[in-house]
């Protein structure tokens, strides 16, 4: 799948991520938010424009197709944060072995 092919390199999902919630980003201000280096976030970038889910005007945001993606990750946050809450409930190994 074309999609997850692109959010799947690094940092991608991190550039998109960042500029949620209508969040207009300078290049430094979204190196320093993604944690990458210029050369992978200017190709990342670069890659996002193409796609049509960034857009660079007086800074970097999202396009409403990319709005779109923020709203279609929201479930998989939602997932994400129940997962990580049951794994905190389940008996770690340590414990269960000590009994």
């Amino acid at each position: 799948m074309a999609a997850l092919d692109l959010l799947g390199r690094r940092g991608a999902l991190r550039i998109v991520w960042e500029l949620r919630e209508g969040r207009v980003l300078t290049f430094r201000a979204l190196q320093a938010g993604a944690e990458l280096p210029p050369g992978t976030l200017n190709a990342r970038l670069a890659e996002l424009r193409a796609a049509d889910i960034v857009v660079a005007d007086g800074g970097y945001g999202l396009s409403v197709r990319g709005g779109e993606l923020i709203a279609a990750l929201w479930p998989l946050m939602a997932w994400s944060e129940a997962w990580a809450a049951a794994l905190q409930a389940l008996p770690r190994e340590a414990d269960t072995a000590s009994s």
